[in-house]
């Protein structure tokens, strides 16, 4: 099982990914948005902002997302940290239901390039 560590290293590389991104997939993560990734079996929740094109952690905290963030996922910190190493792709484990995004439909079409 993956630590909050592991975790949290995972999500600083995908930020550190979609800064360097280029084209589409670099316009898709520039927008301004409230995120949330609860990490379902630490029942850990990363609270922050897709911003610029990168993803910001302003706090971890227990349990389940207090407020409703704009960009909302959830899933195991072992899928999490398999998905940025690219062992997992994410629409396999969407479709399977192993991890689940919440989003406006706008934001959910800008996403989809990420994805």
């Amino acid at each position: 099982m993956a630590t909050i560590d592991e975790c949290r290293a995972a999500l600083d590389r995908l930020s550190g990914n979609l800064a360097q991104a280029d084209g589409g997939v670099r316009g898709a993560a520039a927008m301004d948005r409230s995120l949330s990734c609860h990490i379902t079996d630490l029942d850990q929740t990363f609270t922050g902002r897709l911003e610029d094109g990168r993803i910001r952690v302003d706090a971890v905290s227990p349990g389940p997302p207090a407020a409703k963030a704009e960009i909302r996922l959830a899933m195991t910190g072992d899928d999490l940290v398999a998905m940025v190493a690219g062992e997992l792709k994410f629409a396999k484990a969407w479709a399977s239901g192993r991890v689940r995004l919440e989003a406006g439909f706008r934001d959910l079409l800008r996403l989809k390039s990420l994805l």
